[in-house]
């Protein structure tokens, strides 16, 4: 644990706290598709990511989502965060992109090292910062740009997350995440293939260019 918390945080982080982290983290391995939180959950630990990445999302009453951000090596759910210095349950849905390996942190260290390292103080801090961007990017995209330039947006993102051209959702899954429904997503699917930038597949959608 300790080498690949050098390798991810050790840029962030002095020596005293990687050693703490390996201390009292719980090293986990999580399979792509697993949902590691649903919204109303209480939350037990902070995820330090290793590898992978994480989906967060907004759920509705009628269960329809809307995706807000993705988590990547390196980083922390600020929101998760946030939940475990109030004490209150969650208020996202959190499901594995990929293949993930994480080490969650005890909800009583968030305090002790905020006030113990600099370091700690200030990686909360951006990380605040960095997905606080990111809910207003997804709010000025949902209030002022169209569905079919969201979409654009959201299959680039899927393939720089990825590392890969190639896109394994289901039309109905990218509706859910853009929360739209299936029947625009498919239409808008078809334009873009129809306009070279994209081929579909049974099982997959391939990005041929989307500039």
């Amino acid at each position: 644990m300790i080498q690949e918390l050098k390798d991810n945080y050790g840029h962030l982080f002095e020596k005293e706290l990687i050693n703490e982290i390996a201390q009292v983290g719980t090293f986990k391995e999580v399979p792509a598709g697993f949902t590691m939180m649903a919204i109303g959950d209480y939350i037990r630990g902070v995820p330090l990511l290793i590898s992978g990445a994480i989906k967060v999302m907004r759920e509705d009453k009628e269960g329809d989502e809307l995706l807000l951000y993705y988590l990547e090596s390196g980083e922390t759910c600020s929101m998760t965060m946030n939940c475990c210095m109030g004490h209150t349950k969650s208020e996202i849905k959190a499901v594995a992109e990929q293949d993930t390996i994480l080490i969650m942190i005890p909800v009583q260290k968030m305090e002790e090292w905020t006030t113990k390292y600099k370091s700690w103080r200030d990686f909360v801090f951006q990380s605040y910062h960095n997905r606080l961007n990111e809910v207003l990017h997804i709010l000025d995209s949902v209030a002022f740009e169209k569905m079919d330039q969201r979409l654009v947006n959201y299959l680039k993102e899927k393939v720089r997350i990825n590392n890969s051209n190639t896109i394994q959702n289901t039309h109905q899954e990218i509706a859910y995440d853009l929360h739209s429904s299936r029947v625009v997503i498919s239409r808008l699917l078809k334009k873009l293939e129809q306009m070279g930038a994209i081929e579909l597949h049974r099982n997959h959608i391939k990005i041929i260019d989307l500039e």
